[in-house]
């Protein structure tokens, strides 16, 4: 049987290009789609490649479902995706077709899941986030349940980033500094556009209650991870872990996601979102903080690429006693994204289809062995800390 055809949008951007290499790497020929047939044919051109290209607006639903079709496997660089990303999952889905994207943006992973019964009525399988948001903190969390067993209740999961080059990358604490330098200038406009927004949260909304999804404040909590001697701190975000992980695993009454790239101003920070955030939400401020985000000290620079991924998964019992903790480290997040994104995409592609039909967490939609091969071959691995 003949592979699917893989179909990449924004590969004229900085994380598109990345992913393409990537693919090329593995010997695919994707299909570029989006609205400029000359830049795409520049970029393949650029990385010798002779690749079909064809001009649409990805923001449209019915150009896009002119394109898909069942069994194609879609891979969406377009972000952001609240804005730019609903034509072409929806789209995705009604085709029957494989969908991954980049975004980090947990309101648009909701917005995906809610496509689900439809995808999975089509044969369409869903799976938004794939890359270093959120991949690495699905995989770290099944790992640490499965390490603690049948007690484990609740999952901690925290993003974090280090250095390669400075001696042990497991003691070595991320600042401020290195949360600007390691990262690009479109990653920061996105955390600050979206710092204020509502993040999701899974626990009972009552003392002894059911566990459910629903919105929380972002930066609502700041929670403490030990590892290798070290302390590291994060303010609550909302992921695809909420969704994903009591998917797989509904034993879980309580899931948390936290991104700790910020060192000592972890507090701070979170106290000037809590008291911005009444003011944050009008469409003047979000204005305001888009052109802001456009001017942060190197916005139109690429990021430094010795920047590491630490990602810390805690498992706890119902009474909060810590069972089990994993730690993955990989590439820099925009390397380990680009991997992740052309191993899922070619995975995609091999027949027979191998994935869960509907929208679905990594673990969920891959399998636990399979996901966890496939992390490996993008450079991110378990290791402890000693």
């Amino acid at each position: 049987m003949e592979r699917s055809r893989i179909v990449l949008l924004g590969s004229t951007g900085y994380t598109g290009r990345r992913v393409l290499r990537e693919l090329l790497a593995r010997g695919d020929r994707p299909t570029l789609v989006g609205r400029s047939p000359e830049r795409m044919t520049a970029v393949a051109a650029g990385l010798q490649a002779d690749l079909p290209v064809v001009e649409a607006d990805v923001t449209s639903e019915p150009a896009m479902g002119r394109i898909l079709g069942p069994g194609d496997v879609v891979v969406s660089t377009v972000g952001p995706f609240l804005k730019l990303g609903s034509a072409t999952v929806t789209a995705a889905a009604r085709a029957g077709a494989s969908y991954f994207d980049s975004t980090g943006e947990a309101a648009f992973v909701r917005k995906v899941f809610d496509l689900g019964p439809m995808a999975a009525e089509r044969g369409a399988t869903l799976v938004p986030a794939f890359g270093y948001d959120f991949v690495p903190g699905n995989l770290a969390g099944a790992l640490a349940v499965e390490k603690a067993g049948p007690r484990a209740r609740r999952v901690e999961v925290g993003y974090f980033m280090s250095r390669s080059g400075r001696g042990d990358e497991l003691h070595y604490r991320g600042t401020l500094r290195d949360a600007m330098t390691l990262t690009s200038g479109g990653t920061r406009a996105t955390v600050l556009a979206t710092a204020s927004e509502p993040a999701l949260a899974y626990r009972p909304r009552v003392r002894g209650g059911v566990a459910q999804l629903h919105e929380e404040p972002g930066a609502m909590r700041v929670r403490r991870f030990e590892f290798a001697g070290v302390t590291r701190a994060g303010v609550s975000v909302g992921g695809s872990e909420h969704l994903g992980l009591p998917e797989s695993y509904p034993q879980l009454q309580g899931v948390d996601v936290f991104l700790g790239w910020f060192g000592r101003w972890t507090r701070p920070l979170q106290v000037g979102i809590r008291l911005a955030a009444p003011v944050s939400r009008t469409r003047a401020m979000k204005t305001l903080m888009g052109r802001l985000s456009e001017r942060l000290p190197g916005a139109d620079r690429e990021p430094d690429p010795g920047g590491r991924s630490l990602v810390l998964a805690v498992a706890r019992d119902l009474g909060g006693r810590k069972l089990a903790t994993v730690a993955l480290t990989g590439p820099d997040p925009y390397s380990l994204t680009a991997s992740l994104l052309a191993w899922g995409a070619s995975y995609a592609a091999a027949p027979p289809a191998p994935l869960l039909p509907g929208a679905h967490g990594p673990v969920a939609a891959f399998g636990l062995d399979a996901l966890r091969r496939g992390a490996a071959d993008a450079g991110l691995v378990e290791v402890d800390e000693h």
